[in-house]
This record gives structure tokens, sequence and C-alpha cells, in this order.
């Protein structure tokens, strides 16, 4: 009989996601992260960040410097050295794109690690603009998408780096527009989607220098939000509608931001 209440170690966790755990065990593990939402973002990550890095050098046909051979390392030193092979390898990953294998992890509960620098301030001041102008029927935005590449290069001028408005035309919803709004740490961007049916998102952002994380959930009596800081920005995704819907348009807001290398606004 599987003993699937058996604790699971970090030593398994990285084993299961390098598909090296015996066979005796996957249940157990899998048992294991379906009631502990933290190590199942632990995992999303991990596997995320493999996935980002196959997206990114597969097609590099010469082979690895004997140095990046994780099979090389002991089960000590595998959790730190992969990391940091990791960022040698891609130079500058956010920490990986946060792709489907990590679909579960928004609809578990929130993430029991401490908030990282800058993450309350930066949430606040998003819910509190999301909350504002959601409801608003005529003046939503500032500058409306039918003048989408002007709003993108006004506010890359203030905000100092070449912005992106994220497509999200994949998940249903349409560009409304954005705005110019202070921010925490300087001028900040505001952009609103809505979908067909009238539910509204909206991504704030602006240059910080809170330390690189990846996408961390963060529930309000008002609305949900999804922070992440990379390249010396922080974003945060808000919504209203559940946790699982908002885990998916944050997801896809991220992967094209990934993308994103901030220049200086023109």
């Amino acid at each position: 009989m599987i003993d699937r209440s058996a604790a699971v170690t970090e030593d398994e966790l990285h084993a299961y996601v390098d598909g090296e755990l015996p066979a005796d065990r996957i249940d157990a593990v899998e048992a294991w992260l379906a009631s502990h939402p933290e190590d199942m973002a632990r995992v999303a990550a991990w596997r995320a960040q493999i996935d980002a890095i196959r997206a990114r050098y597969g097609a590099i046909d010469e082979p690895a410097p004997a140095r990046f051979d994780l099979s090389r390392l002991t089960a000590a030193e595998r959790p730190w050295r992969r990391i940091a092979a990791a960022a040698a390898v891609v130079a500058f990953v956010l920490g990986g794109t946060l792709g489907w294998t990590a679909r579960d992890a928004f609809s578990s509960a929130p993430q029991a690690t401490p908030a990282p620098p800058g993450f309350e301030a930066f949430t606040a001041e998003a819910l509190e603009a999301h909350n504002l102008y959601v409801v608003e029927v005529r003046h939503p935005v500032e500058v409306p998408a039918a003048d989408a590449d002007h709003l993108v290069q006004w506010l890359s001028k203030r905000l100092g780096y070449q912005l992106k408005a994220p497509n999200l035309d994949s998940i249903g919803l349409k560009l409304v527009g954005g705005r110019l709004l202070p921010g925490p740490t300087g001028a900040a961007a505001f952009l609103m989607y809505e979908s067909a049916s009238g539910e509204r998102y909206t991504i704030y952002c602006g240059r910080s220098s809170a330390p690189e994380t990846s996408l961390r959930y963060s529930e309000h009596r008002r609305a949900t939000a999804v922070y992440w800081a990379a390249q010396d920005v922080a974003y945060v995704v808000s919504g209203s509608g559940d946790r699982k819907q908002l885990g998916k348009v944050a997801t896809a807001a991220y992967r094209q931001l990934d993308e994103q290398t901030p220049q200086s606004g023109g």
C-alpha cells in the first residue's frame, strides 16, 4: 500500500520534475503536491524554467559544457547548482516563463512564502487603480485601444522603457486602452482589457528596484492580483474573476512580457 501521507523531500520534488523519481513514489509525491500548494508552485516554477530554456535554446546543436551537466551533481548540490547553471545558460532568465504546467498552482491556496520587497506597495497601488477604473462606463481609460500605437509610445516615453501591450485575443480579451498613473516608484502604466461578457482585467506596471520574482498571487476583498518583477520592472495583473481565470490571464501576459527587454523609451 502506498503511504500518501509520508513527507516528501525537496530532492524527491527535483527528481519528480526531472523524471527521475522511482515509480513507487510518484503517486505519493503527486498526492503530496495536491495538498501542499506551496510545493506545487515550486514544482511549476522549476518546470517552467526548464520549458523556457528548451524553448529558447533547444535548437542549438552543440554539446553543453561539462560544468552544466546536472547529472554529475550530487543530490545536495542539485537545488542551488540547477539555478546557477540555468542562469548561466540563458544569461538572464526571469525565473522561468510560467507555462501550462503551472495551471493548478492558481487554483490552490495563496503562497505561504514571505512577500518579496515591493510586493505590497505595488499590488496595493495596482488594485486601487483597478477598483477605481473598471467600474467606469464612459471614461475607463485615458487613451482608447483605437490609438494603441500612440498609447504605447506615450507610456513608454513617460516610463523610460519600451512598453508592450500584450495581445490577449487568444483568451477572449480585447484591449480597451490605458492611462498614465502615479506609482510607488514613479510613473506607472495602466492597461485595461475586457471580455465579450464585459469582465475586465488590468495590467499595472512601472520601474522597480525589487528583486526578480515569479508570479505571486494575492487575494483581496474586491479583486485579486498576480504580481511579478523582472528586469527592473514590476507588473500586477488584477481582476475580479476566480483565481484560475486570473491565472490564465496573468500567464498569457507573462509569456509575452517575458520576451520584453526594457529599453529607453522614444
